[in-house]
Order: structure tokens, then sequence, then C-alpha cells
């Protein structure tokens, strides 16, 4: 196992809102025999409203800042030891310092899916993505996080089934 992994046992996985994160998060650590959050989910249920809500009300500075905090409460519980595979928000791999935060504490690892499958992905839900709402911002937003997202560790696809990315994660060199 890599030894980041055996200092600190998190897996980050990144990506454009719709690739997959929570999915192939659930799966992958219920295979791994590991802890699973779902960052989003777990400011909501904090916060108590959605996350469309804090974007409305409180602006997007505000989401980030939670975000970052709730990033470093995970950070925290898997440096004492409990290992967990963590779904990023869209955006949060790509806010500034939290990349740094991630990668002294775990692996990071991009679901990397097309943008045409995103949007069938998220047909059925453009209200609750607030960045989304816009169709030439988000194209726009897509193409800007690629890069950024490009910075962890290791890339899966996304596109396929999730089981295919969990394998493809469980392949990846960081398990030898």
């Amino acid at each position: 196992m890599h030894i980041k992994l055996k200092r600190t046992p998190g897996l980050y996985l990144a990506g454009f809102m719709g690739s997959g994160k929570s999915t192939v998060g659930r799966l992958l650590a219920d295979k791994l025999g590991w802890d699973f959050v779902d960052l989003d989910a777990e400011i909501e249920a904090r916060e108590q409203t959605s996350i469309g809500q804090i974007f409305e009300l409180r602006g997007e500075a505000e989401f980030r800042r939670m975000e970052t905090d709730m990033i470093r409460y995970w950070v925290r519980a898997i440096e004492r030891g409990s290992p967990t595979v963590v779904s990023l928000g869209g955006g949060a791999f790509v806010h500034p310092g939290n990349f740094d935060l991630m990668d002294s504490h775990g692996i990071s690892i991009w679901i990397d899916c097309s943008f045409e499958v995103i949007q069938q992905r998220l047909a059925d839900e453009p209200a609750d993505r607030p960045l989304a709402r816009d169709p030439l911002k988000f194209r726009q937003l897509f193409e800007d996080r690629r890069e950024l997202y490009s910075k962890a560790n290791f890339r899966v696809e996304g596109d396929c089934d999730p089981d295919k990315s969990v394998d493809a994660v469980l392949a990846l060199p960081i398990w030898k």
C-alpha cells in the first residue's frame, strides 16, 4: 500500500458534478471495508438545508468556506486512523488551499467524465445544481475545472458503469 495511505488512509474523489463520485465512492468504500463520506450530504445535514439553498441565501463564498471546514474535519478523522473514502463536491478540489490539505493527507483520484455524459446524468435535476442553471456558464465551468482536476494523484474513467470505475481505482498502483 502507498506510504501516504498507510500514514493517512484517505481517498478523495474529485471530479465535476455528475461524474459519479458519490456512487463510485460508496461502492469503493464497501469493497475496501472503509467509511464513506459524501461531503455535500454532510454539509446539508449539518446546515439542515440543500446546497442550492446555501448558494441562494448565503452565496458561493460562504458555501466554499463551509466546504473547507468540512474537509478539515474529515482530514482530522482520517489522521486519527479512520480509513475513509471522501466524495468531494465538484468545486471542493479546485478551491484554493483544499488541494494542498488533501494532498498532504491521502490520495486524490479524479473521476473523469465527458461533458455529454454529465449533461445526461443531470438532465432531470438542474434546479438542484445552482452552477448548472446557465448552460453556457456550465460548459465553461466544466472546461475551466478540467486542468485543476488533473492535479489529482490519479485519474480514472467516469463515463462507464460505476463498478468499472471502482475496479479501475482498485487496479491503481497505490494498493501494491
